[in-house]
């Protein structure tokens, strides 16, 4: 019996997925004919004609897979773990997370090297309200516009000239054999990266113990505190894709320190943190700082923020 993997159908989700099948097969001396990707289309995919802020946010990239794992239909579903909902479908659990890809942005122009040297009043395509916040909060001249769809569509938009530049995530990039593309690399000073960017989890069905067990050796506990982290920091602060929210986790000899920031989606207030602390206490930290932050903020921020 085939173990079944579920994932998008966006070259990036099929490299993923192929990763953990061909992990699992050196894992457990599989072979090829012990698995099947299963190609799942996911309202994320099917609406590109309106920012996902408008249509109900992250867990339209997995709902449709989240289904087919309730209903049996698949094993293990493969995730960007930054598309995945902070609240689960009862049931499903995140039982392994790969090692963490590179955290940073990339900026992709074929007009300037860097985000600082594009001129007055460029165009910057981005899908992300935390990126369009935090380019406007650096450079309130410039104009970004929606740009959705696949790594491949926006390279293709850049090309035709529809913006002057875009950023997209350098483990995309990475995964994808396309770091070559990238103009230059955002240092996570000077733009912090979404709660989970670059971490690869997998999700299954909580009583499905045989399964649990095969993930064992691909699990990496480091990546799955620091993506616990902020993770817990995202949902204190309801985050979804209709809100700005930045946060990064790093470990080091056992202390956790958790950067979280908010920003208004015009890049005109933003409020950052900075915690430190044992790793057992990860989700209390996240917790922590997003309170922090909504004291910081205030009302009238948080107001604005709801819409």
């Amino acid at each position: 019996m085939s173990i079944k993997i579920g994932t998008r159908g966006s070259p990036l989700a099929l490299v993923q997925a192929h990763q953990v099948r061909d992990t699992l097969k050196a894992a457990h001396n599989l072979g090829e004919d012990d698995f099947e990707i299963v190609v799942i289309k996911t309202s994320g995919d099917m609406i590109q004609d309106r920012p996902l802020s408008e249509v109900g946010g992250k867990g339209l990239f997995t709902k449709e897979i989240e289904q087919a794992l309730v209903d049996k239909s698949i094993d293990l579903a493969v995730h960007s773990t930054k598309d995945v909902a902070t609240v689960l479908p009862d049931g499903l659990t995140l039982a392994c997370l790969l090692p963490r890809e590179d955290v940073r942005d990339a900026f992709l122009s074929p007009k300037a090297k860097t985000l600082t040297d594009l001129p007055q009043g460029a165009i910057v395509g981005s899908s992300s309200l935390r990126r369009q916040a935090q380019i406007l909060r650096q450079r309130p001249d410039l104009k970004v516009i929606m740009f959705r769809g696949n790594v491949q569509t926006r390279l293709r938009k850049l090309s035709e000239g529809v913006a002057d530049a875009t950023l997209l995530a350098c483990a995309g990039l990475r995964r994808l054999g396309n770091a070559e593309l990238i103009t230059s690399v955002i240092e996570v000073d000077d733009m912090l990266p979404a709660p989970a960017q670059g971490a690869i989890s997998i999700e299954i069905r909580q009583d499905n113990d045989k399964v649990r067990d095969l993930l064992q050796p691909l699990h990496h506990e480091e990546t799955a505190i620091c993506v616990a982290a902020e993770r817990a920091f995202l949902a204190k602060l309801d985050g979804s894709c209709r809100t700005p929210i930045a946060a990064l986790a790093t470990l080091d000899s056992g202390t956790l320190t958790l950067r979280g920031q908010i920003l208004l989606p015009d890049g005109t207030q933003s409020f950052e943190t900075t915690r430190s602390g044992p790793a057992k206490e990860a989700l209390i930290m996240g917790q922590d700082a997003a309170t922090e932050l909504i004291a910081s903020a205030g009302p009238d921020f948080m107001r604005q923020l709801a819409g």
